[in-house]
């Protein structure tokens, strides 16, 4: 698995196992055969297509589209919009996506329950 922690700048394609740490400055698309762990920061668009598989526990700063075979974890934090176009998109109880969240009729999102605090606590 490719490991990066540097600072990049400009578009980037991810078509293999790739792990980032530090931050992209411009739009990511995920293709077929790439498994995405995204820890760092996206500063632009994630596009994840067709085969594309990622994990997000940092931060997108812009909007995240999922389009049809992609599948997609959010634990972090999107400031935009979630769209997804027919993929599977996961939304775990750490994840907040602070945009809209929009699925198509052949898209699956789900949301994870958030924790709740019982009233005798509150």
């Amino acid at each position: 698995m490719k490991e990066v922690r540097d600072n990049i700048n400009g578009d980037q394609v991810i078509s293999e196992p790739y792990e980032l740490w530090g931050k992209i400055t411009g739009d990511v698309r995920v293709i077929e055969g790439a498994k995405f762990y995204m820890r760092g920061a996206i500063y632009g668009d994630l596009l994840v297509e067709f085969g594309g598989r990622v994990h997000i526990y940092g931060h997108v700063s812009g909007n995240l589209h999922v389009f049809r075979g992609a599948k997609v974890i959010n634990s972090g934090v999107i400031s935009g919009n979630a769209t997804n176009d027919g993929g599977r998109l996961y939304i775990d109880r750490d994840g907040q996506v602070l945009g809209k969240v929009k699925t198509d009729k052949k898209g699956e999102t789900t949301f994870e329950p958030k924790d709740e605090i019982p009233d005798e606590y509150k």
